[in-house]
């Protein structure tokens, strides 16, 4: 796949991120339902865990989901969390990457995130995307596929 990635920026934890000022170097986006449920700390947790190693090969990482930053934060601060969160409450980013789907829980339909990956190269172009991600071992083969760049 060589799609260039869809441009945004948004408010972040660390500050507000424009993807284009990113270039040269690998970006890892992860986008994820909804802070502090279980499935989504256990994925940011095992981010977190792997941050220096993404760090060591020059990959930027980042959470995403439609969480206010004030959320974000709070989510961080609990979990001890040190992957930089974006907030995407109009959910403009996750539409433009294809992750706002319809989802079923318990018999009812709903709009939600559809918990997924996306490394981008330096050159702002998607080299691997990952859709309806499992958690367990996932950001080791991310870490994989981006040292393998």
């Amino acid at each position: 796949m060589s799609d260039t990635a869809p441009d945004f920026t948004l408010p972040g934890t660390s500050g507000e991120v424009t993807l284009s000022a990113l270039k040269g170097a690998p970006v890892v986006l992860f986008f994820y339902p909804r802070d502090d449920t279980s499935g989504c700390t256990k994925e940011n947790e095992a981010f977190t865990a792997l941050l220096p190693k993404f760090e060591a090969a020059g990959v930027k990482v980042f959470g995403l989901s439609k969480d206010s930053l004030a959320s974000h934060e709070k989510f961080m601060k609990k979990k001890g969390l040190t992957v930089p969160l974006l907030s995407d409450e109009g959910s403009d980013v996750c539409e433009a990457y294809g992750v706002w789907k319809e989802k079923k829980m318990y018999g009812k339909t709903f709009m939600g995130i559809e918990r997924s990956t996306f490394l981008i190269d330096g050159d702002g172009r998607i080299a691997r995307e990952w859709r309806k991600v499992k958690v367990p071992g996932h950001a080791e083969e991310v870490l994989e596929a981006a040292r393998a760049l």
